[in-house]
């Protein structure tokens, strides 16, 4: 990797300098593009209290439950935790911290700490136990939560395409809380099923500017499904 090529030819050089007890940051929905590789060399590298921002924290045994198995996740910053068996275990035990965001609030605080912004205002949450502690204000005559924007020593992404520069496509619904994590953290490390040369990717349909990334790597995914429901 060098100058404005963005791309590295394996996981110890995607995940270079990512040490214990650092925040990160990663994209995903349910199993929906997830940074599969990505989080798997996290497992090997066997680093401990993490705290990692995520719509959830996979299934047991996939995705980012990999990391529960051996106790590498000290906090999740999450939105939905419903479906580890390990995660409502180490919940309940005390062994895992957990702060609960409604999904749109904790969307805007990974975009807001990716633009610059240190907190913002929203209705949600007002009047529940999400406000606890945080400044409140009244506009409009309507009541509104103080919420602070997020960020990450690493954000780790899934794309579709990219090409040599780091500038990213996302396919379909995989493309989820991945824009705003490539652009919240020191360093962005993307995991992609194709990366191309300067020029091939039409500039109309690029999602995120290769000026967020730094690191981009091929991977190659299962991409399993969550729940799978066959009709009879």
């Amino acid at each position: 990797m060098g100058g404005f090529n963005k791309v590295v030819s394996n996981y110890d050089e995607a995940l270079e300098g990512l040490t214990d007890n650092m925040t990160v940051m990663v994209g995903g929905f349910g199993l929906c593009g997830i940074p599969e590789g990505l989080i798997g060399k996290m497992k090997t590298m066997g680093i401990h209290g993490l705290t990692c921002i995520s719509n959830n924290a996979g299934v047991d045994g996939f995705g980012l439950g990999l990391l529960l198995e051996d106790k590498q996740i000290k906090k999740m910053i999450a939105s939905y935790v419903g479906e580890n068996a390990l995660f409502e275990k180490q919940l309940l035990s005390g062994e895992l911290e957990v702060e609960l965001t409604p999904q749109g609030t904790l969307a805007e605080k990974m975009r807001a700490g990716g633009a610059g912004i240190p907190a913002f205002f929203t209705p949600t949450g007002y009047g529940t136990p999400i406000a606890e502690g945080k400044e409140t204000r009244e506009y409009n005559g309507k009541m509104y939560v103080l919420e602070e924007s997020l960020t990450a020593d690493f954000a780790l992404v899934k794309a579709w395409k990219a090409d040599t520069m780091g500038n990213l496509i996302f396919r379909k619904t995989a493309m989820n809380f991945n824009p705003m994590a490539a652009t919240a953290g020191k360093i962005t490390v993307v995991e992609v099923e194709e990366i191309v040369e300067p020029g091939e990717l039409d500039p109309n349909h690029i999602h995120t500017p290769g000026i967020y990334v730094n690191r981009v790597i091929k991977g190659t995914f299962e991409k399993r499904i969550e729940q799978l429901t066959l009709t009879k």
